[in-house]
Protein backbone atom coordinates (compact mmCIF):
# COMPACT_ATOMS: atom_id res chain seq x y z
CA UNK A 1 0.00 0.00 0.00
CA UNK A 2 1.44 3.56 -1.24
CA UNK A 3 1.04 6.09 1.63
CA UNK A 4 -0.34 9.19 0.47
CA UNK A 5 0.50 12.64 1.76
CA UNK A 6 -1.84 15.49 1.54
CA UNK A 7 -0.66 17.10 -1.72
CA UNK A 8 -1.22 13.09 -3.56
CA UNK A 9 -4.91 13.34 -1.96
CA UNK A 10 -5.66 16.86 -3.32
CA UNK A 11 -4.35 15.79 -6.55
CA UNK A 12 -6.96 12.50 -6.62
CA UNK A 13 -9.60 14.89 -5.40
CA UNK A 14 -8.71 16.91 -8.30
CA UNK A 15 -8.44 14.63 -10.94
CA UNK A 16 -11.81 12.58 -9.02
CA UNK A 17 -13.86 15.65 -10.23
CA UNK A 18 -12.18 16.64 -13.46
CA UNK A 19 -9.72 13.95 -14.96
CA UNK A 20 -8.58 15.71 -18.02
CA UNK A 21 -7.10 18.62 -16.19
CA UNK A 22 -3.42 18.82 -17.22
CA UNK A 23 -0.30 18.40 -14.74
CA UNK A 24 0.17 22.03 -15.40
CA UNK A 25 -3.10 23.46 -14.18
CA UNK A 26 -2.85 21.12 -10.84
CA UNK A 27 0.34 22.65 -10.13
CA UNK A 28 -0.43 25.70 -10.45
CA UNK A 29 -3.28 25.23 -8.19
CA UNK A 30 -1.56 23.45 -5.83
CA UNK A 31 2.19 25.77 -5.91
CA UNK A 32 4.05 23.13 -7.71
CA UNK A 33 5.58 22.95 -11.05
CA UNK A 34 3.97 20.81 -13.82
CA UNK A 35 6.81 18.19 -13.58
CA UNK A 36 6.42 17.36 -10.11
CA UNK A 37 2.94 17.06 -10.49
CA UNK A 38 3.46 14.90 -13.29
CA UNK A 39 5.61 12.74 -11.11
CA UNK A 40 3.47 12.09 -8.84
CA UNK A 41 0.55 11.53 -10.68
CA UNK A 42 2.96 8.24 -12.75
CA UNK A 43 3.83 7.38 -8.95
CA UNK A 44 0.14 7.00 -8.05
CA UNK A 45 -0.95 5.31 -11.66
CA UNK A 46 1.98 2.94 -11.20
CA UNK A 47 1.09 2.23 -7.43
CA UNK A 48 -2.61 1.06 -8.84
CA UNK A 49 -4.05 4.07 -7.43
CA UNK A 50 -5.86 5.69 -10.15
CA UNK A 51 -6.65 2.66 -12.26
CA UNK A 52 -7.57 4.97 -15.75
CA UNK A 53 -9.16 7.98 -16.88
CA UNK A 54 -12.25 7.20 -18.25
CA UNK A 55 -14.94 8.90 -20.38
CA UNK A 56 -18.40 9.36 -18.79
CA UNK A 57 -21.10 9.74 -21.48
CA UNK A 58 -24.21 10.74 -20.69
CA UNK A 59 -26.73 8.20 -21.40
CA UNK A 60 -29.65 10.43 -21.62
CA UNK A 61 -28.24 12.32 -23.70
CA UNK A 62 -27.73 9.81 -26.04
CA UNK A 63 -31.38 8.26 -26.02
CA UNK A 64 -31.25 6.28 -22.92
CA UNK A 65 -33.65 7.94 -20.71
CA UNK A 66 -33.53 4.69 -17.75
CA UNK A 67 -30.94 3.73 -16.01
CA UNK A 68 -32.13 0.10 -14.04
CA UNK A 69 -29.81 -1.54 -11.08
CA UNK A 70 -30.46 -5.71 -11.57
CA UNK A 71 -29.41 -7.90 -8.93
CA UNK A 72 -29.43 -11.29 -9.84
CA UNK A 73 -29.24 -14.77 -8.52
CA UNK A 74 -27.77 -17.24 -10.69
CA UNK A 75 -30.16 -20.13 -10.60
CA UNK A 76 -27.59 -23.21 -11.42
CA UNK A 77 -24.26 -21.95 -9.62
CA UNK A 78 -23.03 -25.68 -10.51
CA UNK A 79 -23.82 -26.08 -14.07
CA UNK A 80 -22.25 -22.39 -15.18
CA UNK A 81 -19.78 -20.92 -14.39
CA UNK A 82 -19.33 -17.76 -12.95
CA UNK A 83 -17.18 -16.99 -16.37
CA UNK A 84 -19.55 -18.24 -18.98
CA UNK A 85 -22.51 -16.20 -17.06
CA UNK A 86 -20.37 -12.63 -17.00
CA UNK A 87 -18.99 -12.83 -20.65
CA UNK A 88 -22.40 -13.08 -22.01
CA UNK A 89 -23.84 -10.69 -19.78
CA UNK A 90 -20.99 -8.33 -20.78
CA UNK A 91 -21.71 -8.69 -24.13
CA UNK A 92 -25.44 -7.24 -23.88
CA UNK A 93 -24.98 -3.69 -25.52
CA UNK A 94 -27.09 -2.08 -22.99
CA UNK A 95 -25.00 -3.55 -19.82
CA UNK A 96 -22.85 -0.85 -18.49
CA UNK A 97 -21.51 -2.62 -15.85
CA UNK A 98 -21.21 -6.28 -14.42
CA UNK A 99 -20.60 -6.71 -10.20
CA UNK A 100 -19.51 -9.93 -8.81
CA UNK A 101 -21.31 -9.47 -5.41
CA UNK A 102 -21.36 -11.37 -2.34
CA UNK A 103 -25.04 -10.95 -0.71
CA UNK A 104 -29.12 -11.39 -1.51
CA UNK A 105 -27.68 -11.76 -4.84
CA UNK A 106 -24.70 -13.25 -7.12
CA UNK A 107 -24.19 -9.77 -9.39
CA UNK A 108 -24.99 -6.72 -9.55
CA UNK A 109 -25.33 -4.95 -13.17
CA UNK A 110 -26.73 -1.68 -14.35
CA UNK A 111 -28.59 -1.18 -17.56
CA UNK A 112 -29.49 1.81 -19.46
CA UNK A 113 -32.81 1.20 -21.97
CA UNK A 114 -34.52 4.41 -24.11
CA UNK A 115 -37.55 3.80 -21.96
CA UNK A 116 -39.07 1.24 -19.52
CA UNK A 117 -40.76 -0.85 -22.29
CA UNK A 118 -37.04 -0.96 -23.75
CA UNK A 119 -36.15 -2.07 -20.84
CA UNK A 120 -38.71 -5.09 -20.63
CA UNK A 121 -37.46 -5.87 -24.20
CA UNK A 122 -34.26 -6.05 -22.86
CA UNK A 123 -34.62 -8.49 -19.67
CA UNK A 124 -37.26 -10.66 -21.36
CA UNK A 125 -35.19 -11.42 -24.57
CA UNK A 126 -31.43 -10.61 -23.43
CA UNK A 127 -30.73 -11.13 -19.74
CA UNK A 128 -33.78 -13.69 -18.35
CA UNK A 129 -32.75 -15.74 -21.12
CA UNK A 130 -29.04 -15.98 -20.23
CA UNK A 131 -27.58 -19.77 -19.24
CA UNK A 132 -28.06 -19.65 -15.72
CA UNK A 133 -30.13 -16.58 -15.05
CA UNK A 134 -31.97 -17.05 -11.83
CA UNK A 135 -34.41 -14.54 -9.27
CA UNK A 136 -33.84 -11.10 -10.78
CA UNK A 137 -34.53 -7.98 -8.60
CA UNK A 138 -35.11 -4.58 -10.72
CA UNK A 139 -34.33 -1.11 -8.96
CA UNK A 140 -35.00 2.45 -11.31
CA UNK A 141 -32.72 4.68 -11.07
CA UNK A 142 -34.31 8.27 -10.26
CA UNK A 143 -31.55 10.16 -9.97
CA UNK A 144 -27.56 10.10 -9.71
CA UNK A 145 -24.41 12.18 -7.19
CA UNK A 146 -21.17 10.61 -8.08
CA UNK A 147 -18.78 11.39 -5.23
CA UNK A 148 -14.95 11.07 -5.89
CA UNK A 149 -14.44 8.32 -3.39
CA UNK A 150 -12.42 7.37 -0.36
CA UNK A 151 -9.19 9.74 -0.75
CA UNK A 152 -8.74 10.40 2.89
Amino acid sequence: MIELDEVDRKILRALARDATQSAGALGRAFGMSQPATWRRIRRLEQAGVIKGRHLRLNAEALGFGVTVFLGIKLARKGQVSLEDFERAISAIPEVQTVEHVLGLYDYRVRVVARDLSDFERVLRRRIMTLPGAGDVEANVLLSEERLPGPIG
